[in-house]
C-alpha cells in the first residue's frame, strides 16, 4: 500500500473538490513545493484529522495484554498438529504483545524455543531460552526448557557447554528435589541420554549452503568507483540535457559482473496483507503470517524468532542489535505513530523516515538544503557549482569525442565531485512536481501535514532527537530551521520523489506445499527503499543489467556483455517479456512521465499485430498457427481451415477447467490419477494451441512435479525441459521465471543423482 487508505483518499479528493475555484488554482499554479505544502496544510481542519483519527485505529499496533494467552494457545495448537512454522509465528506475535519482564513473554519466549527445536534452528533456540530466563521464566518448568538448553548444545557440538549444563541441572536437583517420581526418571533417562550423544558427538561443521549463502553476502566490487560511492570502477556517471543523469561503461563488462552493490538510504517493509478490524477480521488478533512476521522490519533478513519493540507490537527485529539501532534512528519517533503511519501508506513513512535519517548528517547542511527553495521546474545544482569531469563517449563505445572530456555540473554530487548514498543525493532525485496532478500534490500535502502536527503533538523537538549536543544547537538554530514546516516541505519532496525513485524490494519465497519435492516459487516485494545510485540507472524494457537483493542490500549485475561506452541499463518493471508495446508505453508514462524509446519498444511499434506464440493457437489439421479476427484461419497456403476464435476461447477454457481438476488431484496426493488427467489435457492442448501456449506450458510443469513425487527423474525432467522452452519463449532467456524453472530442474537432477547413489550402496 504504498498510498493512503481509500477511505482517507477518496475524503481528501472530495474536500478538494469542494475547494473555491481560486484556492484551486492557487495551490495548482504554486511555484515551490513551499508554497504547496504551506497553502494545503492551511486547509487542514480539526474534523479532518479526527477523521484520519479514526481511520487509525482500526490498526492495532500496540500491546493487548490479552492477546499473549490468545496466541499461545493458538500456537500450541498448530505444535500439536506439528506445523512447527505456524506455531513459531504465533508465539513470536504473542511476544510482540507482551510486556517486557513478565511471565506472558518468558512463555512465549519458552514455546517458541521448542518449535525452533523441532525446526532445526539450534542457535536460535539457545537465544529464545536465554530470552526466557531474562525475563522470568517460572522455576517449575526450568528442568524442561534446560534440556533442551543441553540438547541444542549437544547438536551444535558445544560438548563442554552442554556438559556444564547437565551438570548444573543435576545439582539443582540435588538440591531442590522438587519433581515427582515418574517425572524424575524421565528426566534421569533423558540426561543419559545426552550424556551417551556427547560422548560420541563430533563437532559439526559450516553447511556447504551456508557458507555459499555467507560467500555470496560477502561478494564485494572488485574495484571501488572514486566517482560513485557503491558502484564499480567499469562504469562513470554522465549527465545530459534531455536524459539527465545516468551511468556508462568505461570498459568492456562481462555478462555477470557485479556494477553497483548499494545499501539502502532508507527502507519500509510493505505492510500489504495488514488489515485493518473494519474489513472484516474475524478477530482482532490476527493470526495469519505476513511478511511483518517474517522478516526485520530495519534490515529485512527473514528471521522465524524476532525481537519485538518494547514499545508496540507491530515493529519486530531480527536480533536486539537490530531494535537498538532502529530505535536511535527513527524508531523512537514513529513507535507511538504506528498505527498513522499504516493508514497514510508507504510512501508517507518512507518520506518521514527519510527526514528523520538527516538529523544525523551535518545538521547545519541538512536544514539549509531544506529551508531553500524548490522550485516546480526541479532544475537544482550542487551548492559548490562543482564541474565534475566526465569521459563522453558515444552510444556505440567505439570512440571517445576527440579525446576530450566534458565538464558537466551533475545534481547530487559533493564538493569534490563525489556522487555519494547520503541525504543530499536524497535530495537530488528529482520529484517532477509539474508532473503530478494538482489533486495528487493536495492528497500528499495533506497527508504530510497531518503527520507534521501529529509529531509537533509527540514532542516540538521530535525530529531533532537524537543529534549531538552539537548539531542539536545548530539545527536548532532559528535562522536554519525555523519551524517544523521546513520538515514538512521535506517531507512532501520524498513522497513525490517515490513515484519515479522509490525501489521495490523483493525476495524469492517458496510457494505451494512444502511436501512437494519440487519447490515452486516466486518473487515478492518486501519493502520500499530508496537507493541513490541505482537510481541514476535509466530505464529500458529489454535491459543489459539484473537486479536482486540480499536484505536492503541492492546488487546490478552485468546480464549481457555491455560494450565500452554503452549505458547501463535497468528495467523498471514493465518488461519486454511480460507485455506490449503499448502496454508498456502507457505504464511508463502514468507512473514515470515519459515516453521509452528503447531499441525493444522501436522494433515493437513495426511488428505485425499476430498474436504471441505463448497465446497463439494452431490449426486443427496441419499444426501451423491459426490467425485472425473473429475467423481464424491457417497460415498453411496448402490448407483451408478455419474456426471461430470464440470457438477456440471456449476450448481454453474448458482445457484450463480440466487442469484445475488434475492440479487438485496433485495437492490431495492422487497421482496416478493426476497424471491421466493431465495426460489427456496434454493431448487436447496439443490439437489447438502453439507449441509455445503458456499453457502447454503449465501442464508439462504439473506433469513434472507428478512424476518427481512418484520418484520417476527421467519423465520429470524430460516434462520440465518442455516447460523450459515455453517459458523462455514468453520471458526470455535471462528473465526470473527462467531462473525459477532452472532451479526446478537442478532439484530433479540433485534429487535423482541422490536418489541413484543411495540405491547403488
Amino acid at each position: 500500500m504504498d498510498l493512503p487508505v481509500e477511505e482517507w483518499k477518496s475524503y481528501i479528493l472530495e474536500k478538494w473538490a469542494l475547494l473555491p475555484k481560486s484556492v484551486q488554482v492557487t495551490i495548482s499554479k504554486a511555484e515551490t513545493l513551499s508554497d504547496i505544502f504551506l497553502h494545503s496544510s492551511s486547509l487542514l481542519q480539526p474534523e479532518d484529522e479526527m477523521f484520519l483519527k479514526r481511520l487509525s485505529r482500526g490498526y492495532l499496533v500496540g500491546k493487548d495484554p490479552n492477546a499473549p494467552l490468545f496466541y499461545r494457545e493458538e500456537g500450541n495448537k498448530k505444535f500439536q498438529e506439528k506445523d512447527y512454522t505456524g506455531a513459531t509465528v504465533l508465539y513470536s506475535k504473542g511476544v510482540s504483545h507482551s510486556r517486557p519482564n513478565t511471565e506472558d513473554t518468558s512463555l512465549c519466549y519458552a514455546n517458541r524455543s521448542a518449535a525452533l527445536f523441532h525446526l532445526g534452528q539450534y542457535e536460535t533456540c539457545l537465544e529464545d531460552i536465554v530470552r526466557a530466563q531474562m525475563h522470568g521464566y517460572p522455576e517449575r518448568l526450568q528442568p524442561k526448557m534446560m534440556l533442551r538448553k543441553a540438547e541444542c548444545l549437544v547438536l551444535l557440538g558445544r560438548l563442554q557447554e552442554a556438559s556444564q549444563t547437565i551438570s548444573d541441572l543435576e545439582s539443582s536437583f540435588a538440591a531442590k528435589p522438587t519433581l515427582a517420581a515418574s517425572q524424575f526418571q524421565i528426566l534421569q533417562r533423558t540426561l543419559c541420554r545426552l550424556k551417551m550423544k556427547i560422548q560420541k558427538k563430533e563437532n559439526l561443521t559450516e553447511t556447504v549452503s551456508a557458507a555459499l549463502t555467507k560467500a555470496f553476502e560477502d561478494m564485494d566490487l572488485r574495484e571501488e568507483n572514486k566517482q560513485i560511492s557503491s558502484a564499480s570502477a567499469s562504469v562513470s556517471l554522465c549527465t545530459d540535457p534531455f536524459k539527465g543523469r545516468y551511468l556508462i561503461a568505461t570498459k568492456d563488462i562481462l555478462p555477470g559482473e557485479l556494477l553497483v552493490k548499494e545499501d539502502a538510504f532508507v527502507s519500509v517493509l510493505n505492510p500489504a496483507e495488514v488489515l485493518p478490524l473494519h474489513l472484516g477480521l474475524e478477530s482482532k488478533w490476527d493470526t495469519r503470517v505476513t511478511n511483518g512476521d517474517l522478516y526485520c522490519h530495519r534490515c529485512l533478513k527473514r528471521s522465524l524468532a524476532p525481537v519485538p519493540c518494547d514499545g508496540c507490537s507491530y515493529a519486530k527485529y531480527c536480533s536486539q542489535e537490530c531494535m537498538q539501532q532502529a530505535w536511535d534512528l527513527y524508531h523512537n519517533i514513529e513507535c507511538s505513530l504506528g498505527a498513522l503511519l499504516l493508514t497514510l501508506g508507504v510512501f508517507c513513512h518512507v518520506a518521514l523516515r527519510s527526514t528523520l535519517l538527516a538529523r544525523f548528517e551535518d545538521a547545519g547542511e541538512v536544514t539549509r538544503k531544506l529551508c531553500g527553495d524548490i522550485s516546480n521546474k526541479d532544475t537544482r545544482l550542487p551548492e559548490s557549482k562543482n564541474l565534475v569531469q566526465t569521459l563522453s563517449y558515444d552510444l556505440g563505445g567505439e570512440s571517445e569525442k576527440n579525446g576530450k572530456t566534458v565538464e558537466t555540473p551533475i545534481p547530487g554530487c559533493d564538493i569534490n565531485g563525489k556522487y555519494e548514498n547520503n541525504y543530499y543525493a536524497v535530495c537530488n532525485l528529482l520529484p517532477h512536481t509539474e508532473n503530478h496532478s494538482a489533486e495528487y500534490k493536495f492528497l500528499c500535502a495533506l497527508s504530510i501535514s497531518a503527520l507534521c502536527r501529529q509529531l509537533e503533538a509527540a514532542s516540538p523537538q521530535a525530529l531533532m532527537t537524537g543529534l549531538t549536543s552539537s548539531k542539536l544547537k545548530a539545527a536548532m538554530a532559528p535562522v536554519l530551521c525555523p519551524e517544523s514546516s521546513i520538515w514538512g516541505v521535506a517531507m512532501l519532496r520524498h513522497m513525490l520523489q517515490l513515484q519515479c525513485n522509490a525501489q521495490a524490494i523483493t525476495a524469492i519465497q517458496q510457494t505451494g506445499s512444502k511436501e512437494n519435492i519440487i519447490t515452486d516459487s516466486r518473487q515478492v516485494r518486501l519493502a520500499t527503499g530508496i537507493f541513490p545510485v541505482v537510481s541514476l540507472l535509466n530505464h529500458s524494457c529489454s535491459p543489459n543489467t539484473s537486479m536482486s537483493f540480499v536484505s536492503t542490500v541492492a546488487t546490478v549485475r552485468a546480464s549481457q556483455h555491455i560494450g565500452k561506452g554503452q549505458e547501463i541499463l535497468h528495467c523498471y518493471g514493465p518488461h519486454e517479456s511480460r507485455m506490449g508495446v503499448a502496454e508498456r508505453q502507457q505504464k511508463l508514462r502514468s507512473q514515470y512521465f515519459f515516453d521509452c524509446t528503447c531499441p525493444a519498444c522501436q522494433h515493437g511499434k513495426h511488428r505485425t499485430t499476430a498474436e504471441p506464440r505463448w497465446e497463439a493457437f494452431c490449426c486443427c489439421s496441419c499444426r501451423a498457427l491459426i490467425q485472425g479476427d473473429e475467423v481464424l484461419s491457417c497460415g498453411n497456403a496448402s490448407c483451408t481451415e478455419s474456426v471461430s476464435r470464440d470457438h477456440l476461447v471456449s476450448r481454453l477454457q474448458d482445457l484450463q477447467q480440466q487442469v484445475g481438476i488434475a492440479r487438485k488431484l496433485l495437492r490431495n496426493g492422487k497421482l496416478e490419477r493426476a497424471i491421466q488427467q493431465l495426460l489427456g489435457c496434454q493431448h487436447d492442448a496439443e490439437s489447438f494451441l502453439s507449441a509455445e501456449h503458456s499453457v502447454v506450458g503449465e501442464i508439462e510443469d504439473d506433469l513434472a512435479q507428478a512424476y518427481a513425487a512418484l520418484g520417476d527423474w527421467q519423465k520429470s525432467a524430460a516434462h520440465l525441459q518442455k516447460s523450459l522452452r515455453v517459458v523462455e519463449v514468453r520471458h526470455g532467456p535471462s528473465s526470473v521465471e527462467m531462473g525459477h524453472e532452472l532451479f526446478k530442474l537442478a532439484q530433479i537432477f540433485f534429487n535423482g543423482t541422490h536418489h541413484h547413489l543411495k540405491s547403488s550402496c
